[in-house]
């Protein structure tokens, strides 16, 4: 597998397209692991609740929506490592359906 170096800042409020072209959000939060002294991209989180999540505000607005009864809306995805097509870092696509991915916010 050929290795590939992307700057993340450049990832940061990129649209993420589906495999229709649609956009489903843009790129929030990318979450890491480290191990043995080297950081991994586990997921990418995409969305309103990812902007949210990345201010610290995501609590906060939870906790007012239960408050208020808000009905509960989609507001973002978990997109794993291996479900980004980075091969243009500009346009990130999916490469699986979006039915396949984790909401942020059930």
């Amino acid at each position: 597998m050929a290795r590939q170096e992307i700057q993340i800042e450049l990832l940061l409020g990129q649209r993420v397209l589906a495999l229709n072209g649609r956009a489903i959000g843009r790129l929030e939060e990318v979450k890491v692991e480290l191990r043995k002294g080297r950081c991994f991209v586990t997921e990418f989180h995409v969305g309103r609740y990812a902007m949210l999540d990345r201010l610290a505000a995501l609590h906060i607005v939870r906790s007012m929506m239960e408050v208020i009864r808000a009905p509960k809306r989609a507001g973002g995805y978990r997109i794993a490592w291996e479900q980004l097509d980075l091969s243009d870092p500009t346009r990130p696509r999916l490469s699986c359906e979006v039915s396949e991915l984790e909401p942020l916010v059930d």
